[in-house]
């Protein structure tokens, strides 16, 4: 738990001094276009992974060793676009459904393309509900059930670090299979 609040602190440090660096103005919807710079940067890195890997690859995990039973390329992005849903439903104040509060997403979403709409949706349904956060209700306490998490900031903060985490390791899948990340790639003139 100690751990958890001091990645949160370190978060909201991160969070605050971005938006002093990119000097936001005060005044009606700031701060939530503030948050949506964030949850956009957030959004264009991991597209452009799951775009770059191999439709074939999508059900690629590593499995050696301490891999064995991993999520595949694929499980990880419906894990995570789930999660983005979950965090967007919260932040309005709406109930998750049992697939976003389990983290796997549908069934029926298999395919590169499934996946990339499901993943896109969550971003757009994530961009939605960041737009409904303003000053009053930015650390206005909500009933989401959790001790940790149970304001907007800190479920926004969720989305953002929870896809990194998971960018993290869907970086280290496409190496694994001869793909160079889009953000390790030179850069075009």
């Amino acid at each position: 738990m100690k751990v958890m609040k001091r990645r949160f602190a370190i978060l909201l440090l991160l969070a605050v001094s971005g938006a002093a660096q990119t000097k936001i103005p005060a005044g009606p919807g700031k701060l939530s276009q503030g948050l949506d710079t964030w949850i956009t940067n957030t959004e264009t890195h991991l597209i452009q992974v799951a775009e770059a890997m191999p439709d074939d690859r999508y059900g690629f995990a590593p499995r050696n060793g301490e891999f064995e039973g991993v999520r595949t390329f694929a499980q990880q992005l419906k894990h995570l676009a789930a999660n983005n849903y979950a965090m967007a439903a919260l932040i309005t104040g709406q109930t998750p459904t049992a697939e976003m509060k389990n983290e796997t997403g549908p069934e029926a979403v298999q395919t590169k393309g499934a996946i990339l709409d499901y993943l896109k949706g969550s971003f757009a349904s994530l961009h939605r509900a960041v737009a409904t956060i303003d000053e009053g209700n930015l650390i206005e306490p909500l009933n989401t059930g959790s001790a940790w998490q149970d304001t907007r900031l800190q479920l926004v903060i969720d989305a953002i670090a929870h896809s990194f985490d998971h960018y993290g390791q869907l970086v280290e899948y496409l190496r694994m299979n001869g793909v160079v990340p889009p953000a390790s790639r030179p850069k075009q003139p």
